[in-house]
């Protein structure tokens, strides 16, 4: 990491930064061109080892990829504030990031219904309780991700000239 001074290496930060973000990129290998694919999704962590969820239909790119390579990259970040820094004359963004790689497992049965119902739906509080259709459950693809490496970034409100 160029910015070293940026870095975020403690591991309860990291995880705070990730509760705080509502979508993930996910990054696929796919020939000459990589597929990045925004989803929402669930984590939690256990042992210090982060799982990250993600859910879709049982087909199309996405899933054929994840078929195909059980590895992905996998990006998160917050926009706080495009900043002016007069006396520098500069310009800087002020933002947070986690990124890194992850292996992909399929998951299936009970592994399935807990990941949607203690990981996913639990997440927030619209949806932790909501009666939805389990019906669906069945033609849900459920992702795991295994966190293998990650590093984040910020460049926080407040922060000094670059």
């Amino acid at each position: 990491m160029r910015r070293k001074d940026r870095e975020v290496v403690d591991f309860d930060k990291i995880v705070s930064m990730i509760d705080g973000f509502e979508v993930v990129r996910l990054g696929f290998a796919d020939g000459d061109y990589p597929y990045i694919v925004p989803l929402t999704f669930g984590y939690e962590v256990v042992d210090k080892h982060i799982y990250i969820y993600v859910h879709g239909a049982m087909a199309g790119r996405k899933y054929e990829l994840m078929q195909k390579n059980k590895k992905c990259s996998f990006e998160m970040d917050e926009a706080l504030r495009m900043e002016c820094l007069t006396e520098a004359k500069d310009v800087t963004m002020r933002y947070k990031s986690v990124m890194g790689t992850a292996t992909i497992d399929l998951l299936e049965g009970e592994d399935r219904q807990r990941a949607i119902d203690d990981v996913i739906m639990a997440r927030h509080e619209e949806t932790k309780h909501f009666d939805y259709n389990r019906k669906k459950v069945p033609v849900t693809a459920v992702a795991r991700l295994t966190v293998r490496n990650i590093t984040a970034k910020v460049n926080p409100l407040g922060g000094g000239p670059d």
